[in-house]
């Protein structure tokens, strides 16, 4: 299996070609080749074991690149590009791509599990009908009701039923009815307006 260089590499390659230029290290050189930064060295040995490695770890090749390269780049800043300090650059290397690989999965999983916000309901053709005849504040008054005397007043004044339907339709007897149309109308007298005469 073999992988492409993706478009983010190239600073990161400047970056050693720079350190190299002219030396065999641009063709693959090996750690005793002369005058040969060892990270370059050991970035063209490692690089593509440590992205098949990130592959089957984050299950997708362009964050697998990003991880390995994320991962020389600290071993740059850390170390420069001598590796001589270095106890063991292999090791250093599998650990920073297994550590990158678990940060970006968690990222991945913080990402999925946000849900974004319910937008309101949008209103219903009748309210937008209502309100274009000037009823804004008998429906916001309606909305501060209890259930019962918004279900009562709708089917007395809106659907026009009579009493006895309303008792039979909710279940309740026909003196509730009245006395809950009788509250809820106190009610809506209460917050509305004096109608101008």
């Amino acid at each position: 299996m073999t992988f492409a260089i993706r478009s983010s590499w190239p600073p990161l390659l400047r970056l050693l070609r720079s350190m190299t230029s002219g030396t065999p290290a641009s063709r693959g050189g090996s750690p005793g080749d002369a005058g040969v930064p060892e990270i370059n060295v050991l970035y063209h040995a490692r690089r593509l074991s440590l992205v098949r490695l990130a592959v089957l770890l984050v299950d997708d090749l362009e964050t697998a690149e990003d991880v390995v390269q994320d991962a020389f780049a600290a071993l740059y800043r850390r170390h420069g590009p001598d590796l001589r300090g270095l106890a063991d650059p292999h090791a250093y290397l599998t650990t920073a791509v297994l550590n990158a690989a678990r940060s970006a999965l968690r990222r991945r999983r913080t990402v999925r599990a946000w849900v974004p916000p319910v937008p309101p309901p949008s209103p219903a053709a009748e309210d937008e009908a209502l309100r274009a005849e000037g009823d804004t504040e008998l429906l916001a008054a309606l909305t501060r009701l209890t259930i019962r005397q918004r279900q009562v007043l709708v089917l007395r004044y809106w659907s026009d039923m009579s009493e006895a339907e309303i008792a039979e339709t909710l279940r309740i007897s026909r003196g509730t009815v009245k006395s809950t149309a009788s509250r809820a109308l106190a009610a809506l007298r209460d917050e509305l307006p004096e109608p101008r005469r």
